[in-house]
């Protein structure tokens, strides 16, 4: 199939490669002149493992390719997905201006059938209004579909290769028809298809997020109390992640969910609600309880080193990305923690393995930047762990102690047993043990 997509963000630069990989003839569009030129030239603005390669491959072999004109794209493409982003606005619902733009350029560009898709997280209601906004521009005929995206940054080619599921929202079978088609390369193994009217599947985006989100803050509520009582979140995360009912995935215990997913689509979801006089307080609990659990953590540091005494301590941070394997800064627990830092008078050096050039553009020079892990440590009077990459799981011990001016380490990711780290000689804090 010919396939358009508006929008080489996250979304739409894996969701059109992975497209691309199952044979596909895909156009991925972008008004961005600097960032279609840099994927042109080879260069690929995120870091997400495996998509360069996948990239290079399909370009190579014709399938994949990158413009800034619409109406080529429009022209070429049966299929055109809108997967622009979808940014919070200062109340913290979706700003759909760009999801609109795209929709009013579409109606002006075609001249035969078209079918758009929405694949930007959008509120309930979006995909009818991007059909009002085309109509208004056109005399030939189209149809609309929902499509919401499930990628985890980090794990986004797989995710998209091998989907749980698929959703679909449409208003005509046929339409599923066809979108099932495209996508049926991707489900030989039997994952389902799911079709259903438009609706139902952009609301479908958002409760799976916010029931996420709602697990991660869970278990980090409880891991207050478990410090409290003296029990380990730990083993209470096992007890209860191995009911099938409840399962273990986003148990973990540590310093709250960040990116640019749960935050924006939990907010979004939430004024929606509001906006409709049906209050979901439940999501309203699940926001409070992740921006207390940064709190709870930096409480740590502060009370170990005393309300005035951070000033001019040096801190070595591990870990800047809001979560391993991305290096997507935004909304990552990292900045809260170094805002904190710095505003009570002390100094930052951190090491990120991926998102070093990302906080560099944001902080610039408030903080140090560190060329390895070990290098962040030296002549620092703790170590601040904030994201859990597998470089950090299994360092050596003795060498972080002989760095580190005192043996402290605050752990935001529950990396190490608290039994041994005692046994090193090291005050070791964690959350919820």
């Amino acid at each position: 199939m010919h396939v358009g997509v508006i929008g080489a963000g996250y979304v739409g630069l894996v969701t059109g490669t992975c497209f691309a990989e199952m044979g596909n003839d895909v156009t991925i569009m972008d008004v961005d002149e600097t960032r279609i030129q840099s994927l042109i030239d080879g260069r690929i603005p995120i870091y997400e493992p495996g998509l360069e390669p996948m990239i290079a491959r399909n370009v190579a072999e014709k399938r994949l390719h990158f413009t800034t004109d619409l109406e080529y794209t429009i022209e070429r493409s049966l299929i055109n997905f809108i997967a622009v982003g979808t940014p919070p606005d200062d109340n913290g619902a979706a700003d759909l201006k760009y999801v609109f733009e795209v929709a009013r350029s579409i109606g002006k560009t075609m001249t035969t059938y078209k079918i758009v898709v929405t694949k930007s997280t959008v509120p309930v209601g979006t995909t009818q209004k991007v059909k009002a906004i085309i109509a208004q521009e056109t005399q030939h005929p189209f149809d609309v579909a929902s499509n919401p995206e499930f990628l985890k940054e980090g794990n986004a080619i797989d995710d998209c290769m091998k989907p749980d599921r698929v959703v679909m929202g449409v208003d005509d079978v046929r339409v599923g028809e066809i979108l099932k088609e495209l996508y049926s390369p991707f489900v030989r193994t039997g994952k389902p298809i799911l079709i259903m009217d438009i609706a139902s599947s952009e609301m479908t985006k958002y409760a799976a997020n916010g029931l996420l989100a709602t697990k991660i803050s869970f278990i980090n509520e409880l891991s207050r109390l478990c410090e409290r009582v003296g029990a380990d979140v730990e083993m209470v995360r096992i007890g209860i992640g191995s009911d099938q009912r409840i399962g273990p995935q986003f148990l973990f215990p540590g310093l709250g969910y960040g990116g640019s997913c749960f935050p924006k689509d939990v907010d979004a979801l939430t004024r929606t609600a509001v906006e409709k006089e049906i209050p979901l307080t439940i999501l309203e609990a699940v926001q409070a309880a992740n921006k207390g659990q940064r709190q709870h953590f930096i409480r740590k540091i502060l009370n170990h080193y005393g309300e005035h005494g951070l000033r001019d301590k040096l801190f070595a941070l591990w870990g800047l990305s809001f979560k391993p394997r991305t290096d997507d800064i935004r909304e990552a627990p990292a900045l809260d923690v170094i805002r904190t830092l710095l505003d009570k008078g002390a100094r930052v050096r951190a090491f990120d393995p991926v998102a070093m050039e990302n906080a560099g553009r944001l902080l610039g020079d408030s903080i140090e930047y560190a060329v390895g892990n070990y290098e962040c440590l030296e002549g620092a009077d703790a170590l601040i762990i904030v994201t859990e990459w597998n470089v950090f799981r299994y360092p050596d011990f003795d060498k972080i102690k002989e760095l580190l001016t005192e043996p402290v380490i605050f752990d935001g990711r529950n990396l190490y047993e608290p039994k041994k780290m005692l046994e090193r000689g090291f005050t070791y804090y964690c959350i919820g043990r």
